[in-house]
């Protein structure tokens, strides 16, 4: 499991590990079940403060995604395995990766994917809001 975490985004670096530990069970690059690292072995390994770490695994206790067992450490729930959302995640997948490839050969860059596809998902976001409104539904 690879963290990046950015401290002049803005965003708590709590919350950024939180969201990178709920991405990795997602995409399957951690499993449910599977031991996640130790708080000071990864506040180490991200040059971070400890208190944050737990903080972190605290909240994704309180969210069932992990577990955090005494004198064993913290483990994926075995919830947090949802099988069908993990289906849905690899079936889309190849549409992601086609999608990008297309992008590329246009000539966009990872920025302008990025800013393309923040874009046009407030749009959609928008548009489902509008007919949940109008009583339509999606």
């Amino acid at each position: 499991m690879v963290l990046k975490l950015n401290p002049a985004s803005g965003v708590p670096i709590y919350l950024q590990l939180m969201e990178q530990i709920k991405y990795a069970i997602e995409t399957c690059a951690v499993r449910a079940g599977e031991q996640l690292p130790g708080i000071r072995r990864l506040a180490e390994e991200l040059v971070m403060n400890p208190n944050t770490v737990a903080k972190a695994y605290r909240e994704l206790e309180h969210e069932g995604v992990i577990e955090l067992r005494h004198g064993a450490g913290a483990f994926v729930s075995l919830k947090a395995g949802d099988k069908g959302r993990i289906e849905r995640f690899e079936r889309a997948r190849p549409v992601m990766e086609a999608t990008l490839r297309s992008l590329a050969d246009l000539g966009l860059s990872e920025e302008e994917m990025r800013r393309l596809f923040e874009s046009e998902l407030n749009q959609w976001r928008e548009l489902r809001g509008r007919a949940t409104n109008n009583g339509s539904g999606d």
